[in-house]
């Protein structure tokens, strides 16, 4: 009898010890991720244009490090073109990952090449303002073309971008997106959603995220009143998001969550700050306990 037991607990043991390497190795591979909402998973995103003190990549990489975030959505106009490269060397120096790259420029192409990063790239897609729904679908999908071609070449998911109009309606970035993944075999191409510019679709966000859902590479959040009012407001401070991301924690989704600036009267420091404490609020009342203690 004793030896019988001695087997058992030998056999519990041993099974014990694989689960917990498939468990590290489901960690590794991204299949068994914790909350979507810890803090060192968040992307911030809209941080450069946006930024009142207008830093610099060295300054901006201080900045995030401080905030404790570690992914950044590189935004940018023509005057941050010739710090292209020095923002890679300081994302590098700082440990933080160049998550994403907006829209295009073909300077990218040599350095993601040369620095081996693989960011992805966020695109606005056309809004057709005639024709069957087919034929704006083809056009939304034709005005991209030549980022699909470009991001594949390189290894880079692209993710068409909600922005408004008829290119913004989940239904629609959906349709193009499955468009260019069945006529052009481009199964890189994805979504990117953004609260900030959904708030239309805040009475029927849970089925507009059931459809987009097995596209999304990253969604964004915002606080969210009805009729945009204001447009940009820190997480936790509106009167829709808890519900929203309480929806979105419900949903299954494990992709990347982004959290915002796009304030250009405001410190970026600031703004982030109080999304990352809005976070804490929103948190706590949805019950997500595993990623509220990542914010201590």
């Amino acid at each position: 009898m004793n030896r019988r037991i001695a087997c058992l607990a030998c056999v519990a043991l041993t099974m014990g010890l694989l689960m917990a390497v498939y468990t590290r190795a489901g960690d590794k591979a991204g299949k068994v991720s914790g909350s979507i909402f810890e803090k060192q998973k968040l992307v911030a995103w809209c941080i450069v244009p946006f930024d009142s003190t207008m830093r610099g990549p060295a300054a901006r990489a201080e900045m995030l490090v401080k905030l404790g975030i570690k992914r950044v959505a590189y935004d940018w106009r023509a005057k941050d073109i010739p710090t292209f490269e020095e923002e890679i060397l300081q994302y590098k120096k700082h440990g933080l990952e160049y998550f994403a790259f907006w829209d295009w420029h073909d300077s990218m192409t040599p350095l993601i090449k040369k620095y081996g990063i693989k960011p992805q790239v966020w695109i606005i897609a056309q809004s057709p303002a005639e024709g069957t729904q087919e034929e704006k679908i083809a056009a939304s999908a034709k005005s991209i073309m030549h980022l699909v071609e470009t991001t594949r070449e390189l290894g880079l998911k692209l993710g068409i971008y909600n922005h408004g109009g008829w290119s913004g309606e989940p239904e629609n970035m959906v349709a193009v997106c499955n468009y260019l993944r069945e006529k052009h075999d481009a199964s890189h191409v994805g979504l990117v959603y953004n609260f900030h510019h959904g708030h239309d679709h805040i009475d029927r966000f849970a089925n507009a995220l059931k459809t987009m859902k097995p596209y999304l590479h990253c969604l964004n959040l915002n606080g969210m009143n009805a009729g945009a009012k204001p447009k940009i407001l820190p997480i936790g401070d509106g009167e829709f998001e808890t519900q929203m991301i309480k929806t979105l924690q419900a949903s299954g989704y494990t992709g990347p969550i982004g959290i915002l600036d796009h304030r250009s009267d405001t410190d970026t420091e600031i703004a982030l700050q109080a999304n990352i404490n809005g976070m804490k609020k929103v948190l706590a009342k949805i019950g997500d306990q595993r990623a509220l203690k990542t914010y201590e």
